[in-house]
Formats: structure tokens, C-alpha cells, sequence
């Protein structure tokens, strides 16, 4: 038998060759090193980075551009919001989700070519549907029509639909909204290829409405991104849900229109209750929901009070005021045989109106004439038991059950007529100061009428502002104030409002919430997606690792086969010509002279 020995094959090593028993060490040690290095490099990684702040004060510049509806991995979505004075529709667009289960979409508002915002306005609101229901998706057509000429046709199948109905729709008997709900559902579908279904068209509450305001405020602000340690932080308390979580605050927001007022913020800690009665209350007011894609991640669990106050809006305070006067002089007028107000020669002084500005307020057959004496704080006096008093079955803004406000680490944003009056007319908008505005709008209510309206031919009120601003600036500007310090009960030195009608040069409306809210699952079903493909994809990697690992070694076995069994011919060859050279030289000294001592 033979004896094979592996020879060094680092000829030129400086060192000595290792040993029968280092080879194979050293050999699995290389191997395993190169195996390492390849499944570091075919790991798959399972998020990008969160992106910097510049990087996201530059996206939302960049929000700004038109759509680039080339891209094939862009998804849509569209929401119809029917309102009493008219319908709207919103088409909205996101990226595929980056994989971050605790992120939430990116969604944005889709752009034109020219970059304007796709969105379309159709009026009068849905109520004229209400006696012929049939006539509920012709209405809505022109704006279908409208989102499906900017949506790529290879979309349309997958774009959800949402129709929600607010307050036009809710004050339509219930058969009534069935009834055109019912149309769309069956007609929509036959017309337009949106993924729609039963449970995207509905009537939405007040509640709902601002939820969903609330939740688009704070998206477009960033307050959902927890990944940002910059901002101000707030303990929340989930109950039963697990341990507090100290993650960014978020900002409450005002909405002060015509006929309502609301409010709208995040409830960090559930509280006790004073009474059973305050307990039923809160849960008609409070809304807790998860914009997680996971309903076992409590990370974006929210608990928001939210409530409308019908009647407190700006307009309708001014009727309501109006009426308190009519009523209260001519009741005055009965037991002091006076004759305030029946007259233009003797009118009610009104401290809401600018001084001298002259005008009528008829209710029925009773008309009193009213003059402005421009009394900025007796307009507030006069406004107080507003404030009390219930408007039809609404609880009275002072006396609502209220969900506690921690002035100390909070942060609010006023929009429409909390806006409007700071900034139309006194120029104020933006931080909200109330010794600065309570200054300016005395001094506003204190002007002659001719002298504002000067003044307003002069361009120096805001483009916004109109006539009916001019004459009702000092009412409604006074009754923001008693709202917000007599209503909700801000401080005089609350640090943390401003009032605003864009965020980062864009109107924000409750349909963007609305969007959100209903696509919070999407990224569920993108990651289960992912996960599959990336293990299915690590294991084709991981094979592909093996199968070359192996394919190598082999090649390394019969390369060594191969050089050893060249060595060994070697040898064997070495050896037979040393066995005949020996033969030869035996011949030479031996064989010869023994011949030549046999010859003759």
C-alpha cells in the first residue's frame, strides 16, 4: 500500500507549512469565513432609515409638484365629501409603504401638470337627490368623471372609492339616506371601475368629521412620526392596553365656521370621573382608535375628545346675539315706557358694531334700529350668557362635559373664523397672543365707521376681507375671545395656539384623515407580502450560498486529487529512472569486468 502525504502548496510561504492535522483547520476556517461574508451580504434589510428633518421639510416641498403618474408602483385613492352646500371630490396618491410596521402611508394630495391640486366642486349639495334618489349618481357623475381622467386607467381596478356624507346628509330622515346611499351603491359600480363596495359609502357624524380632521392636521404636521426625538413628548396612558408610552405630542385644533364650533384633541390620560352622568357623557365624546397597521402595536393608539357645538359658529352667534337684544329692549322698553330702537332717531347703542355704523335687525314684525357705539369690552359682557345658554337640544358650550386640557404641555391650532378674525382685518394671525389681540381689537371696535371703511378702500386690510368683515369684526372678534377663555377655559398666557388657514402652504381637509383612517390595514397586507417574499427570497439566497459552497469544494478536492496524483506519478517516475540509473551503473562496474576476465 502506498503512503500519501499532502505536500505544502504555499511555496513561496515565509513560514513553515502546517502540519497533517492544522491543513484541514485552516482550510474550514477559510471556507466558513467566505460563507459569512456572503450571507452578510445577501441579508435582506427590513426598513430604510427614517428620514431626517431637512429630508422631510424637503418631501414637503416637494409635495408641492405635479404627480408623476408614469410610475407604475404609485397607488390612488379617492374621496367624495357631500356637504350641505355642496359635494367636493379628492383624489390622493402614496408610494408602496417602506416596510416599517410603525410607520403609517405616506398619502398626499395628487397634483396636475400645472401642479394645481386634483380637486373638483360641484354645487347645490346632495339634499335635492333626497325626493328622487335614482338621481343620486348622475349627481355625482361629473366628479367621478373628473378623478377618473386624472387616475391611470391600469389603476382605476384598485383605487378605492370612499363617498362619506356630512352634514347636508345627516339632516335627511334616515329612509331618506338610505335610500340614496343605496342608488350609489348599486349604480356607481356600473359606470366606474373604483374599487367600491357597500362599506365605502356612508353618512358620517359630526364626531367621525372631526376625528378625521384631527387625524389630517396631525399627519401633515409630522405628529405621527415617533421616529423624531426634536419635538415635545407626552406620557399616554393606555389602560389595559399595556405600559404608558412617552411618544410626540400632538395639537388639538379649533374650528369656528358659520353655524358651529369645534373642538378636537388627544386625551393622554383616561381620568376619573366626577359623576356616572360625566361618565356617559365622555363616551359619546371620546373616540379611541389604532392608525397602526397592527392592531397588537400601540404605538399609534389614540384617545381624542371631539364635539360640535351647533349654534356657536360666527354667524349664528350674531343671530342669536341679535335676538337677545330685539327681546331684551323691547321687554325694557314695556317697563320703562321707553322708545329704544323703534326709531332711527333714537337707536340701540350696540357696543359689537363700529362706532356710528347704522343698521336694522327684524325678526317678524319687530324691527329695531341699532347704532355702533364700538365698546369692545362691553361686547364681551353682553356675550356671556350666550355662552350658557343651550341652542335646541345642544348642551350650553360652559356647561358640555369638557375632557381635561393640559395647558402646561399642549399645543392647539384655530382655523376659519379663529383665523379669519385675527388676520383678515387686525393682521394678527399666526401666534396667538391674547393681551396683543384683545389690544387691537379695541382699538379696531373704537374706529369710526367712515374711517374703516377708508381704510379698507385704502387696501390695508387683508385681500380676504370684505364688508361684512368690516362691519362684524368687532362682534365676531369678541366672541372668539369669550369662546376660547370663557367657553374652553384657556388661559390669558396660553403660549401654544396659533391660528392658521394653511399648513406648509396647503389646506388641509378632514378627507385627508378620512383616507388615512380607512387605509390604515393597506400596510398589513404590504408587509405580510414583503415578509413572504423576503424569507422565500433569503432562502434562495442562503441555497444559492450552499450550492456554490459545495460546487467549490468539490472543485477544491479534485484539484488536490489531481496535483497529488501528478506528485505521485512524479515520484514513481523519479524513482524507476534512479532504479535504471542504478541498473546501469551496476552493469557498468560489475557485469563488464567479469566479461572482459573471461577472454582469451
Amino acid at each position: 500500500a502506498c503512503r500519501i502525504a499532502f505536500p505544502c502548496l504555499s511555496w513561496r510561504s515565509a513560514g513553515p507549512c502546517p502540519g497533517p492535522r492544522q491543513r484541514p483547520a485552516v482550510l474550514g476556517l477559510a471556507l466558513a469565513a467566505g460563507l459569512l461574508l456572503l450571507l452578510a451580504a445577501a441579508a435582506p434589510r427590513r426598513w430604510a432609515a427614517p428620514p431626517r428633518r431637512d429630508e422631510r421639510y424637503l418631501a414637503r416641498v416637494e409635495d408641492l409638484t405635479a404627480t408623476d403618474t408614469e410610475d407604475l408602483t404609485l397607488n390612488y385613492g379617492v374621496v367624495v365629501d357631500c356637504g350641505s352646500s355642496g359635494s367636493r371630490i379628492f383624489v390622493y396618491f402614496w408610494p408602496p409603504h417602506n416596510g416599517n410596521p410603525h410607520d403609517l402611508l405616506d398619502i398626499k394630495q395628487m397634483r396636475d401638470r400645472s401642479s394645481r391640486p386634483v380637486v373638483k366642486k360641484i354645487k347645490p349639495g346632495p339634499c335635492p337627490a333626497a325626493a328622487a334618489p335614482e338621481q343620486a349618481t348622475p349627481y355625482l357623475r361629473p366628479l367621478l368623471e373628473f378623478a377618473a381622467a386624472h387616475i391611470p386607467a391600469q389603476k382605476h381596478k384598485e383605487t378605492p372609492l370612499y363617498i362619506l356624507c356630512t352634514a347636508g346628509m345627516r339632516l335627511l330622515p334616515e329612509r331618506q339616506q338610505a335610500a340614496i346611499l343605496e342608488d350609489l351603491v348599486r349604480n356607481v359600480p356600473l359606470e366606474f371601475d373604483f374599487l367600491f363596495s357597500k362599506s365605502h359609502a356612508e353618512v358620517i357624524s359630526g364626531k367621525q368629521e372631526g376625528v378625521y380632521a384631527w387625524i389630517g392636521i396631525n399627519f401633515v404636521l409630522g405628529r405621527f412620526d415617533h421616529e423624531d426625538e426634536e419635538d415635545a413628548v407626552v406620557t399616554v396612558a393606555l389602560g389595559n392596553l399595556g405600559e404608558p408610552l412617552v411618544r410626540k405630542r400632538t395639537v388639538g385644533i379649533l374650528d369656528m365656521g358659520g353655524a358651529s364650533l369645534q373642538i378636537a384633541y388627544e386625551v393622554p390620560d383616561s381620568g376619573a370621573f366626577s359623576s356616572p352622568q360625566q361618565e356617559e357623557a365622555a363616551k359619546s365624546l371620546l373616540a379611541e382608535f389604532n392608525l397602526g397597521c397592527d392592531v397588537q402595536h400601540t404605538g399609534h393608539v389614540y384617545r381624542v375628545y371631539v364635539n360640535t357645538f351647533l349654534g356657536f359658529g360666527g354667524n349664528f352667534a350674531r343671530q342669536r346675539y341679535e335676538e337677545l337684544v330685539l327681546n331684551q329692549t323691547y321687554v325694557q322698553n314695556r317697563l320703562h315706557g321707553q322708545q329704544t330702537g323703534l326709531t332711527p332717531e333714537t337707536p340701540f347703542l350696540d357696543p359689537c358694531l363700529p362706532v356710528g355704523l347704522e343698521d336694522t335687525v327684524a325678526r317678524g314684525s319687530q324691527t329695531l334700529y341699532v347704532r355702533g357705539r364700538g365698546n369692545w369690552l362691553a361686547c364681551t359682557e353682553l356675550l356671556q350668557p350666550l355662552l350658557a345658554e343651550p341652542n335646541s337640544s345642544q348642551a350650553s358650550l360652559v356647561g358640555a362635559y369638557k375632557a381635561p386640557i393640559d395647558f402646561d404641555n399642549s399645543e392647539f391650532y384655530g382655523f376659519s373664523e379663529f383665523f379669519y378674525c385675527t388676520e383678515d382685518v387686525l393682521r394678527l394671525g399666526g401666534h396667538y397672543s391674547a393681551p396683543t389681540f384683545t389690544s387691537a381689537a379695541q382699538e379696531y371696535c373704537s374706529q369710526r365707521w367712515e374711517v374703516l371703511t377708508q381704510r379698507f378702500r385704502g387696501g390695508l386690510y387683508s385681500a380676504h376681507a370684505d364688508q361684512h368683515r368690516l362691519k362684524y369684526q368687532c362682534f365676531k372678534s369678541a366672541w372668539m375671545y369669550q369662546v376660547l377663555h370663557q367657553g374652553f377655559r384657556f388661559p390669558l398666557d396660553y403660549p401654544s395656539l396659533r391660528t392658521a388657514q394653511l399648513v406648509y402652504d396647503r389646506e388641509v381637509q378632514w378627507t385627508l384623515g378620512a383616507i388615512l383612517y380607512k387605509m390604515r390595514f393597506l400596510p398589513l397586507r404590504d408587509l405580510r407580502q414583503e415578509s413572504i417574499r423576503q424569507a422565500h427570497t433569503s432562502w434562495l439566497r442562503l441555497s444559492f450560498v450552499y450550492n456554490h459552497y459545495l460546487f467549490f469544494a468539490c472543485i477544491l478536492v479534485v484539484v488536490l486529487a489531481i496535483v497529488l496524483y501528478l506528485l505521485r506519478l512524479r515520484r514513481i517516475h523519479h524513482r524507476q529512472l534512479r532504479s535504471a540509473q542504478l541498473t546501469q551503473l551496476w552493469l557498468d562496474k560489475v557485469v563488464v569486468p567479469v566479461a572482459q576476465g573471461n577472454g582469451p
